[in-house]
């Protein structure tokens, strides 16, 4: 089925551009597709060799040596490739980074930089028309750019005028409401609160954020069952749970650190189930590259049991689970529920149950793709565990009934009690370093009335109570002229929203764009009239303010707080950090009312924890707390027994069944991103545990359903989107790759793919974009003369 295949290369002329640094000859990959058979463990020695490669590829190796041996280390630099949280420091590896982690951190640690001279060669239409692989592998951005109105070049400009600019613009607009602060959750704690600090006293409520494309039905699912958007587990509760769902995730590649505690679950005793439309193969086994047995033995198999599901048909599996567990405690009452957990804790259980026994097994293998012996079999895993522990990511979030199914689980969870007691719990697995911590920090559209007067308290003024809007209603804002200014904080919103003609259509509509950023990416080429962008220092620069060395923190995805130090000397002189990029931007825009002291939060950021510590919840101590190296851990009222929600009970809730059911001829698409890929950059053309080089234009499908629909292996296709608002969303020149997997789906890369997702096809309550549930035909290619 698999063989090594060369496909010309027909897609994308060759360009060579210089580096501004070095003049170094850099081109834009085109396509040359060879496929191996996919992978079936991760990491182990080439794991270490891929990630020295990158690295040396990108710097020095004492460069490279000092960002390694500093990374996730006490007083050393936080990785801010993912979210996933550090061991104990007394249990601490030297080498507690993995491949992604090496790769990221020494991609921003580069010796590559983009000067005035690099500028000077390119307009921005030029660099348009350049791969997002090679606008990231330009380097660091060194000094403050603009584009003028009437140019289509970026020039230099002072950081004064540079900042008295976007002042200027921002005080002229007819109402703050018509300016969006986007951020990623690259962002420091620190830098998260000034923004929202900021953007509330300048009076809107406009903040949106990665979350509203990620994690968002998380947050809204836990809130109306548990009362609390955020995951309950600690890295203890993994080590020591009997059973481990793994559902919508691909660890190996997004948090590869996760497989050392999966590894160690196992080692306990542990089981894992994997659910997932393809074999990946970070939950088949890993190789720890740490273990004598990770290097020259088999490694440690990860996944007891996988569940190839279709597609959106989780909530279906776990509508099915639920009604299995009820059928067993009627086979043996008061042996399988645990009823004081139910009868002490939560609200609706008799309802749930009621509707919950309506299910068909006819549409659950409809939905699923899963026969009921397989779910059967999960079942008979669960009532053999006294924990249980449900992780998931995008695969779940990033469809229409996402919400739905992740309030879903936590019914399964409820009914064994396994919420609140060691080695139980849910756990969203966060993507972005600090994405929860910017949560935590305000950086919200929609933070509750409490955390406003809070604001009101410390700082006297008030808030504005009105909700501002999310990245998917504020594509909608800047199309319909309700939006003109943007100013993004790091990321790359241009690549990391759906839609793609209609979002570039959007900001080109802007007044004026703006972005503190590090590196080059396709944000800075989709501009407003007015585009600025002013470069920061990166999670690993030195940042130094009056003589003093500074440092942030972050919070992980089980809410651990801690610091993070700069080691390395800035990329240039030029660069600013993004909280003096931000006090002196509010200065500007705000003048001396409300009294809010934005110089002494540039001068000495333990200013601005003393401020956290009287405004944000449970950070009480800030600055004592958070020099501990372990960091501190946020409380969960979960584990307390605690539920804020309506009733002060966690709430069962009653889901209709829905899934995905694609049109004969059709397929389920889901968007997912390479192994060599960090976010929406890549940093390498080949995806090595898929046996994909080479190549990122590829759709992956099961052989059975390339036949089906009359294509062949290789058959070159458009991927084109259906939706009902009439509009023909398309993706051209993808090559078809047989591939296991789930029979009726399709995966194919992102951002290549956001194309295809409609503006308005979005999660139910959530409104995040429906990345991993397109509805797609794969329209052959015409033969070329």
């Amino acid at each position: 089925m698999f063989a090594t295949i060369p496909l010309a290369a027909h897609r994308r002329a060759k360009h060579e551009q210089g580096n501004g640094h070095s003049m170094s000859v850099m081109q834009d990959p085109s396509d040359d597709l060879k496929v191996t058979p996919p992978k079936k463990w991760a990491t182990g020695a080439p794991a270490v060799a891929h990630a020295i490669q990158y690295s040396l590829s990108q710097t020095s190796p004492k460069r490279t040596a000092l960002t390694l041996l500093n990374l996730n280390q006490g007083k050393g630099i936080d990785c801010p490739g993912c979210a996933w949280p550090d061991p104990d420091p007394n249990h601490r590896p030297m080498n507690e980074y993995c491949e992604n982690g090496a790769k990221h951190v020494n991609d921003e640690a580069t010796s590559k930089r983009v000067t005035r001279e690099f500028f000077r060669q390119h307009s921005v239409s030029e660099l348009d028309e350049k791969s997002d692989y090679w606008l990231n592998q330009q380097g660091r951005l060194t000094e403050p750019m603009i584009k003028r109105s009437d140019s289509d070049f970026y020039e230099p400009i002072g950081w004064d005028e540079a900042l008295d600019l976007i002042a200027g613009e921002l005080r002229s607009l007819d109402s703050p409401n018509e300016a969006l602060f986007y951020t990623s959750g690259r962002l420091s704690n620190e830098a998260a609160f000034l923004l929202q600090l900021f953007a509330r006293a300048y009076g809107t409520n406009n903040l949106p954020d990665c979350s509203n494309m990620c994690h968002e039905s998380s947050g809204s699912a836990m809130q109306q069952t548990l009362g609390v958007g955020k995951g309950s587990v600690s890295l203890d509760d993994l080590h020591q749970s009997d059973l481990i769902f793994v559902i919508g995730q691909n660890p190996g590649t997004n948090h590869p650190r996760m497989l050392s505690a999966l590894e160690i679950a196992k080692r306990n005793g542990g089981e894992v189930v994997a659910v997932n439309p393809l074999p990946e193969a970070g939950l088949m086994r890993f190789k720890n590259p740490q273990k004598v047995r990770g290097v020259l033995g088999r490694g440690t198999e990860i996944a007891d049991q996988f569940l190839q599901i279709r597609p959106g048909g989780d909530l279906s599996l776990f509508k099915a689970l639920n009604l299995l567990l009820l059928e067993a405690e009627d086979a043996n009452p008061g042996t399988v529920l645990d009823h004081e957990f139910i009868r002490t804790h939560t609200n609706g259980f008799e309802e749930f149950a009621r509707r919950a026994r309506e299910l068909s097994w006819d549409q659950v293998h409809a939905a699923t793709g899963l026969t009921r012996a397989e779910i059967e079999q999960v079942r008979d895993r669960v009532l053999a565990s006294n924990s249980v522990i449900a992780c998931w990511a995008m695969g779940l979030t990033q469809q229409k009934h996402g919400v739905a199914t992740i309030r879903e689980i936590v019914n399964f969870l409820m009914l064994r009690g396994n919420l609140g007691k060691p080695g139980a719990g849910v756990c969203p697995v966060r993507g972005h370093s600090n994405v929860q911590g910017d949560r935590t920090m305000g950086i919200w559209e929609r933070m509750p009335q409490s955390f406003l007067d809070s604001i009101e308290a410390e700082f006297g003024f008030t808030p504005p109570s009105e909700h501002g809007l999310d990245s998917v209603d504020s594509i909608r804002a800047m199309l319909d002229g309700r939006a003109r200014f943007f100013l993004g904080v790091a990321g790359n919103f241009v690549r990391a929203t759906p839609d793609s003609e209609v979002t570039e259509k959007a900001l080109r509509q802007c007044r004026m764009t703006a972005h503190i950023s590090t590196k080059l990416n396709r944000s800075h080429t989709v501009c407003g009239e007015t585009a600025l962008i002013l470069p920061t220092l990166g999670r690993s620069d030195r940042d130094v303010q009056n003589g003093v060395e500074q440092f942030v923190t972050v919070e992980d995805s089980m809410s651990m707080v801690h610091a993070s130090f700069g080691r390395l000397e800035p990329a240039s002189e030029s660069l600013l950090s993004e909280v003096s990029i931000l006090s002196r931007l509010a200065r500007r825009v705000l003048g001396d009312s409300p009294e809010i002291p934005w110089e002494s939060f540039e001068e000495n950021y333990d200013a601005i924890r003393d401020r956290i510590s009287r405004v944000v919840p449970d950070f009480e101590d800030f600055n004592r707390r958070v020099a501990d190296p372990a960091g501190f851990r946020l409380p969960n009222p979960v584990n307390r027994g605690e539920f804020r929600t309506a009733s002060g009970k966690a709430e069962f809730s009653t889901n209709e069944f829905e899934w995905l059911d694609a049109p004969e001829g059709y397929l389920v698409l889901q968007s997912l991103r390479s192994h060599d890929q960090w976010n929406t950059i890549p940093y390498a053309m080949d995806d090595r545990y898929r046996g994909i080089h080479n190549a990122r234009r590829v759709v992956l499908v099961n052989p059975d359903d390339i036949a089906e629909l009359g294509l062949t292996d290789r058959a070159e296709v458009d991927l084109v989107s259906v939706w009902h608002d009439g509009v023909e969303r398309r993706a051209p020149s993808f090559t078809v790759v047989s591939y296991p997997a789930a029979r009726g789906s399709a995966a194919a890369y992102y951002p290549e793919t956001n194309v295809l997702v409609p503006l308005d096809s979005v999660a139910d309550v959530s409104n995040t974009p429906t990345s991993k549930g397109v509805i797609v035909r794969l329209e052959p290619v015409a033969q070329q003369s």
